[in-house]
């Protein structure tokens, strides 16, 4: 039995149901992300599944010093906020730096540490002194045993909310491969374990200046890491995953949500019952 999440009303973990956490790879204005907001929480109350809502205020790691970045700390977190006032959704975002961290948490229901920086200690260290619960994504260059190293720098702050999101290992160049041998190795830490579905089907640097991506292997994976017992599907969706600013090759169009959770919705179901 994993530790659980408490995030508002939301429980995650401990044979809780299936979490969606979801939305735009980055904040494409404030228009833009409530109306997106409010789609997916249509979604989630039609299903009966809990949802975190996800867009970046800053992509700091992007693939071209040209690529879209987001609005910023401030402007980002003042959308945000108004996705928490109004839309009524918990909210989710990744910090790059130290000195973002206090800011963040003040809008923030999770922080989220990016792949890249999962080994920065002093950002996963500052980022758990706010007792906020934290999602950090696996490196695409770690093992998933490694990941118990990133644990014992959280849980040093006396903060136990964690969440270990799977998002894919480095295969060769501008590669990755999703092992579902991760997906239990991880929840064997303790914690409970989202599956970065969007994500784990990018492919990084893939399009020159860009990351390209598969999108047509995103249900695959996902119905295979909810039938592994996953505690969480992490989706990025766009209405129009073409006309995205960042990440679309490799995000989920808004109308293919329902059926795709419909689906993983009942794996689910037929898993925890079953107590796989």
């Amino acid at each position: 039995m994993t530790h659980t999440v408490n995030i508002g009303e939301i429980t995650i973990g401990g044979g809780a149901p299936l979490v969606l956490i979801a939305g735009p790879c980055v904040i494409e204005g404030e228009t833009f992300t409530l109306s997106l907001a409010t789609s997916l929480q249509e979604v989630s109350r039609e299903l009966g599944i809990p949802l975190i809502f996800k867009a970046s205020y800053d992509k700091a790691n992007r693939t071209s010093i040209s690529s879209a970045r987001g609005p910023g700390l401030e402007e980002g977190l003042k959308i945000l906020q108004r996705v928490k006032e109004e839309v009524g959704l918990p909210v989710i975002s990744d910090v790059h730096q130290v000195s973002e961290v206090p800011r963040a948490a003040e809008v923030l229901d999770v922080i989220q540490i990016p792949a890249f920086l999962c080994r920065q200690t002093d950002l996963v260290v500052e980022a758990a002194r706010t007792g906020k619960p934290i999602n950090v994504k696996k490196g695409q260059f770690l093992a998933p045993w490694d990941m118990v190293h990133v644990v014992e720098k959280i849980i040093s702050t006396g903060n136990e909310q964690i969440l270990l999101t799977e998002r894919g290992t480095s295969f060769g160049y501008n590669n990755l491969v999703s092992d579902m041998k991760a997906l239990p190795i991880m929840r064997g830490l303790g914690y409970p374990v989202i599956f970065d579905a969007t994500h784990s089907v990018q492919l990084p640097g893939g399009a020159g200046k860009a990351s390209g991506g598969d999108r047509e292997f995103i249900p695959t994976l996902s119905r295979a890491a909810v039938g592994a017992g996953v505690d969480g599907v992490f989706l990025e969706v766009h209405p129009e995953p073409v006309r995205a600013l960042s990440d679309g090759a490799n995000s989920l169009a808004l109308n293919a949500l329902t059926p795709l959770l419909k689906e993983l919705k009942a794996i689910d179901r037929i898993v925890k019952e079953d107590g796989v």
